[in-house]
């Protein structure tokens, strides 16, 4: 009867069928822990999976029990190893149907919202810019203001009163830079912008890397001071260059250069265009679009060029452009896959100890969530229900794709939420996996990438201890055909494929598949190293 009935639902049901199908083969794979006779390989347990459906009802009972067991055990340890989940997450994303309440709404949301991340050398100005930028946009009051001057005075950092809007913690006020990434919020005539303050010091880069994930677009600060531009350039020890790769990196491709603190320099004309002429080539050396690029001079100190025209004769008599406010809102967000499934990288962890509850921020890649879906942690596995959403700080009852989110999870161990996982929708479960095959550019001064050089690597925001384990090829960089086989090393400026092995599971996803979970960075000894993609999730034994 039992046969029958499988039988009966597959013929109306093609799509159960194969659920069926790819349950059958797991039974199959994994037969042999319950004693049941069944081979360990995975071509054969397939060929086993049809012909299990013909042999006694009595196997099938046996197997049928062991799945409840199955369900308790797939995805903790290495029993379903990350293969499996592939194969069956690549078939069945093309299956997945958005429903009515994730596709935006065309009148809902007049603004659209825009990631902007703020990066560039250590003291270039950036928090002072940010600070500067949010009080006369009116987000921080006239009273703050007092006060953090007031504090700033009493420090002898009177410069850095607006930076302190930003830089909220004792340390990161006594040294006068930014630590963390720190995110506000403005409003431009077409956006909602979400305004990401990096760290500019080369202690923070992994942290900086944080805050060009979830950008969309970004401000790259550049101090034009004598001397400071020239050290900030600077090949081995400035920051802009690597912030630039990084950015690029991520598939950031809007760039609005904001030359600062042009009022030391007399708003001179021709330290501009040499700052620019120097910026701009190494820029379009990292593939950034000319026509993607917006120069702005200004000076955040002096309020000149930011909201509105600049008011000092020296600038305006020859620049023209328009002012950062402007520059901003004229940048295009990007489009929002909102029709694939639900896809999350944690950013950051919030646990309560009074309610025992556990709340995942970062930002949707792709799909949409509302209070009440259902959504799987991995690379755990573990599967709950979304309590609240909250963007921006303000409850919110649907969340789609490009939003900040903070979601509130219950029905899952606090303790397996972590930064560097991924929440995910529990029918398509992302990949796990050690064993990655790589396509990567390694960038000017990096050390050589030899066979077994020991590497940091960081996707999406996951970090993680590596080992090369193989130099496959070199490739053209033009072209992207492999030039030489298994290369002796890899030195600056040479592309290539290699593959490395993590020292733990990693939640990640081949570049096509998800660009967010497909792209990698590899740093050593506090530099980045190479960048690139994932381009095929080997699988270990």
């Amino acid at each position: 009867m039992k046969q029958k009935e499988r039988q009966d639902t597959s013929v109306h049901n093609p799509l159960k069928k194969e659920r069926d199908r790819s349950e059958t083969s797991s039974q199959g794979r994994h037969a042999h822990i319950g004693g049941v006779k069944s081979s360990k390989s995975v071509p054969k347990a397939k060929a086993d999976s049809s012909h299990e459906t013909t042999s006694s009802s009595k196997n099938m009972e046996a197997s049928e029990s062991l799945t409840s067991t199955m369900n308790k055990m797939s995805l903790t340890g290495e029993a379903e190893t990350s293969r499996d989940i592939k194969s069956r997450s690549a078939r069945s994303k093309s299956n997945h149907k958005p429903e009515e309440w994730m596709l935006l709404d065309k009148e809902s949301d007049i603004l659209t919202q825009l990631n902007l991340a703020i990066v560039g050398h250590v003291d270039s100005g950036k928090s002072t810019l940010s600070g500067r930028l949010l009080h006369l946009l009116g987000r921080i009051s006239q009273k703050q203001m007092h006060k953090f001057e007031k504090e700033a005075k009493l420090q002898g950092k009177g410069s850095f009163a607006y930076a302190w809007a930003l830089d909220e913690s004792a340390e990161e006020r006594e040294r006068g830079i930014t630590m963390t990434v720190a995110v506000a919020y403005f409003n431009t005539k077409r956006h909602h912008v979400v305004l990401l303050d990096s760290p500019g010091h080369k202690d923070f880069v992994p942290n900086m890397i944080a805050g060009a994930t979830q950008a969309d677009a970004a401000i790259l600060v550049v101090d034009a001071s004598i001397g400071a531009f020239e050290a900030g350039f600077d090949n081995l020890k400035g920051q802009t260059r690597e912030h630039a790769r990084v950015l690029r990196g991520f598939g950031v491709e809007q760039v609005i250069v904001a030359v600062n603190k042009m009022d030391i320099v007399g708003y001179s004309k021709d330290r501009f265009d040499l700052i620019r002429q120097h910026v701009g080539s190494f820029l379009q050396s990292c593939r950034f679009k000319e026509s993607s690029l917006t120069w702005v001079p200004l000076s955040a100190m002096e309020n000149q060029n930011l909201v509105s025209a600049p008011s000092e004769s020296r600038l305006s008599s020859w620049y023209q452009g328009p002012c950062l406010l402007d520059a901003v809102d004229s940048v295009n967000s990007p489009g929002r896959d909102v029709s694939k499934p639900l896809l999350m990288p944690i950013c950051d962890v919030v646990r309560s100890n009074s309610h025992g509850q556990v709340s995942a921020c970062g930002k949707l890649e792709a799909g949409a969530v509302r209070s009440g879906s259902k959504i799987m942690v991995m690379p755990s596995g573990e599967q709950g229900t979304v309590r609240s959403l909250e963007r921006d700080s303000q409850g919110c009852t649907i969340a789609r794709a490009g939003d900040n989110v903070a979601i509130a999870l219950q029905g899952i161990d606090a303790n397996q939420v972590m930064a560097g996982g991924v929440l995910c929708h529990p029918d398509y479960p992302v990949s796990v996996a050690t064993h990655l095959e790589l396509m990567v550019l390694v960038l000017e001064g990096a050390t050589p990438i030899l066979l077994g050089s020991q590497l940091e690597f960081h996707v999406h925001h996951a970090k993680e201890a590596a080992t090369v384990v193989k130099l496959v090829a070199m490739l053209d960089p033009k072209t992207g055909e492999p030039t030489k086989k298994s290369p002796r090393c890899l030195t600056a400026k040479q592309s290539a494929m290699l593959e490395v092995s993590l020292h733990y599971p990693v939640c990640v996803e081949t570049f096509s598949e998800s660009r967010a979970l497909g792209r990698v960075f590899l740093r050593s000894s506090g530099r980045t190293v190479a960048m690139g993609k994932v381009t095929r999730i080997i699988q270990d034994s």
